[in-house]
């Protein structure tokens, strides 16, 4: 064999065990962490986030102040407004004038159906001692007395619809709007104003179904009111007979035991039960 044979053999075999010594210590080294950032940066582990502990006070749910009697006023004909003297804040009491219209065709029809109803009267009458006198039929009388009574009627619808041109107060309250002013016209059925009764206050609240179990009927709870900051005692007057599925909560009405003075509709506080912590 030549010696430049054996040179290349002996360069060959170096070469491989060169290249198997590298494999051995590439396979001894520990792995490198791989790097997750830009610039091989080590990755930035994020905590878990923190569960919501945020939940409201052990017995207690919001409450909001409503009103039992609360109503839109609005026209009961079409026309004009002659009079409306409560604005925004008036208080009034029942029976009072909220509105006024201009009614004289209303009158003028009142003080026609009075004339039909008087002279169908006399004319029953007339017959009536005709009939006496054999000189008419007992149907003349009927017809007469038919006749009589349906000017009666006119009369009755007449002065019903009279009434329409006064809105009187259907209890004492205070005015919370007013959609109207004087001498607009108005059609049938456009609201005029609302008003509010504030002695007929009370608080609805939702409570967990689970608190029905204990949940009855004067039953005394402290209303502490977000916009007055005072605490009112109240007590549960119903209870609704259907649970929210959807929510697992049951609608409660409650009374105060003494009217407030500073609360109003549409004001929010918070209702503590001691039984339910």
């Amino acid at each position: 064999m030549s010696k430049t044979v054996i040179t290349l053999l002996r360069g060959a075999l170096a070469a491989i065990l060169l290249a198997q010594g590298a494999l051995a210590l590439a396979q001894a080294a520990p792995a490198a962490a791989p790097a997750d950032g830009p610039h091989g940066a080590a990755p930035v582990r994020t905590p878990a986030p923190a569960a919501n502990a945020v939940a409201s006070d052990a017995g207690s749910v919001r409450a909001l102040i409503v009103a039992d009697q609360e109503a839109t006023i609005s026209s009961q004909f079409a026309g004009r407004i002659t009079s409306m003297p409560k604005q925004v804040g008036d208080t009034f009491a029942a029976g009072e004038l909220l509105a006024g219209f201009d009614c004289q065709e209303r009158q003028a029809n009142v003080k026609a159906a009075q004339a039909e109803v008087l002279g169908a009267r006399e004319t029953h009458l007339a017959k009536l001692k005709l009939q006496s006198l054999g000189a008419v039929s007992e149907l003349d009388v009927t017809l007469a007395a038919a006749a009589a009574e349906k000017a009666r009627s006119q009369l009755a619808l007449a002065q019903a619809q009279e009434k329409y041109c006064f809105v009187h107060a259907p209890y004492a309250g205070k005015v919370v709007r007013v959609r109207a002013k004087a001498f607009e016209s108005v059609q049938l059925g456009q609201p005029l104003l609302e008003i509010v009764n504030l002695a007929s206050l009370r608080a609805q609240l939702f409570v967990p179904s689970s608190w029905v179990r204990w949940m009855k009927p004067g039953k005394a709870f402290t209303l502490v009111v977000d916009e007055t900051g005072q605490s009112y005692t109240a007590r549960v007057s119903k209870i609704s007979g259907r649970i929210d599925g959807a929510s697992q909560t049951v609608e409660v009405l409650a009374r105060f035991d003494k009217l407030p003075a500073n609360v109003l509709p549409g004001m929010i506080g918070k209702a503590s039960f001691p039984e339910a912590r």
